[in-house]
């Protein structure tokens, strides 16, 4: 692992945020349609699906996946099973603005779990970066306006976004971690196959739970059928690949940054849905949270 950001690492780091973004547009498309953390169940079930033909031989008896079993299954639980699920109830009673100014906290949390439980030193370098990337989220979610950011009150949802968030950054530290799954990584289909089927059966008891306690049901459409095919192979798959890549190459701390361009993409998503022209906050807050990725990285 090396600190350094090659280009090639950058557009590793770069999209997944971008494909969350398209996430959370979709996600709030549905809404209503389908509960939230049967939702994260779909999602990766069709993820686990696409993934059979590539990798389906890590389910055989004796393969790698079961040696590894306990790193998997906190993988799936942390990765998979809690965040998303986490994710899709805040905003049940949370606003989407509350919901991205918690989770840009991604960087501190990043920090703070590899000092507390993987005894990685922070640099000041790093906490600046993380203070700066942060201000760049703020510009966006204030519209350049403090008192839009005075008037924000947390509720329920923004916890369970708080959880999300940490239940993320133990994730990353965990694909660093070297030991009895390293001879998965050299082939991306079967490693990221291994946490799914964990993270499906963690999302399945989840999602049982709330289907008992709970009133909702789904309700079937195309467009429903059309979200749920997306986000489970676009912002899944694809998404989940990359960042587990570029966080091998630099390590969680760096790439703790890079998920602080989710809420960029998503305000320009939605210009390009809502059909609304770019303001000069956007530009600021871009330069903002590009100046704490350089900044954290540097040597």
């Amino acid at each position: 692992m090396t600190s350094r950001l090659t280009p090639s690492t950058i557009v590793l780091l770069v999209l997944p945020p971008l494909l969350w973004a398209s996430n959370a547009v979709v996600g709030r498309m549905v809404q209503g349609m389908v509960p939230p953390v049967m939702m994260n169940f779909i999602r990766w079930l069709i993820a686990f699906m696409v993934l059979l033909p590539l990798a389906g031989r890590v389910l055989k008896p004796g393969s790698d996946m079961w040696r590894a079993w306990r790193r998997f299954s906190l993988l799936g639980l942390f990765g998979i099973g809690l965040y998303n699920a986490f994710q899709y109830l805040a905003l049940k009673t949370s606003t989407p603005i509350n919901v991205t100014l918690v989770g840009a906290s991604m960087p501190v949390w990043m920090l703070l779990t590899g000092w507390l439980f993987f005894k990685v030193q922070v640099s000041l370098r790093q906490i600046l970066g993380a203070v700066l990337s942060i201000v760049g989220v703020l510009v966006v979610l204030s519209r350049g306006e403090l008192r839009q950011l005075l008037a924000l009150r947390l509720v329920t949802g923004d916890l369970l976004m708080m959880l999300a968030t940490i239940a993320w950054a133990l994730y990353s530290w965990l694909l660093t971690l070297p030991g009895d799954a390293q001879k998965l990584r050299h082939d991306w289909s079967a490693f990221l196959m291994a946490q799914v089927v964990f993270g499906l059966a963690w999302s399945g008891l989840f999602a049982g739970g709330e289907w008992l306690v709970s009133d909702a049901r789904i309700h079937w459409s195309w467009t429903l059928a059309a979200a749920l095919l997306y986000v489970g192979v676009v912002p899944a798959i694809i998404a989940l690949r990359c960042w587990g890549s570029g966080v091998q190459r630099v390590g969680p701390n760096i790439a703790a940054f890079f998920s602080n361009l989710t809420p960029l993409f998503a305000a320009l998503l939605s210009l390009a849905f809502l059909g609304e022209l770019p303001h000069v906050y956007h530009a600021v807050a871009f330069m903002l949270v590009v100046g704490g990725i350089v900044l954290s990285s540097r040597r």
